[in-house]
């Protein structure tokens, strides 16, 4: 079995030391989706929701969420994120959402593009549950995580 990376020898969690590592481009992708009622839809389209738009608010969320993910993330490093985008588009049966992010470091920033998404979402729930008792938070994942020498 492979060594986890986040535990020391006595099975303890441990924030992984990457003195060593060599200083590279790194990027992440992520997505989400909310399901919501077709009405809830409608309301975030006319801009018709009590605590306002929806869209914008979540995607200053996201992107406030994921430049905090080491506060959040017990062994996450802190990292000089140059990039973080949080977009969010209403679909026929919700909202997705779908980040990016960049950075030049010593380890990735796939934790960062996922809070993003995240906390975009729970925007939108927070934003949306006084008229909306049915949505559903599905399908968070990592799209693409890439490192390289040269700038992404």
């Amino acid at each position: 079995m492979k060594k986890l990376s986040h535990v020391d020898s006595k099975g303890r969690a441990d924030m992984v030391d990457v003195t060593a590592k060599k200083i590279q481009y790194r990027s992440a992708r992520a997505e989400g989706f909310i399901r919501l009622q077709s009405s809830t839809i409608a309301l975030i389209k006319r801009n018709k929701m009590i605590k306002g738009d929806v869209l914008t608010v979540a995607e200053i969320a996201g992107i406030q969420a994921g430049k905090k993910t080491s506060d959040l993330i017990p062994l996450c490093h802190p990292l000089q994120i140059t990039k973080l985008d949080v977009k969010c588009e209403i679909i026929k049966q919700g909202v997705r959402v779908k980040s990016f992010a960049k950075c030049v470091g010593q380890t990735g920033i796939e934790m960062e593009a996922l809070t993003a998404v995240s906390a975009a979402l729970l925007t939108v729930y927070d934003m949306c549950k006084a008229v909306d008792k049915k949505m559903t938070i599905e399908r968070i994942r990592l799209i693409e995580k890439i490192k390289s020498d040269e700038e992404i």
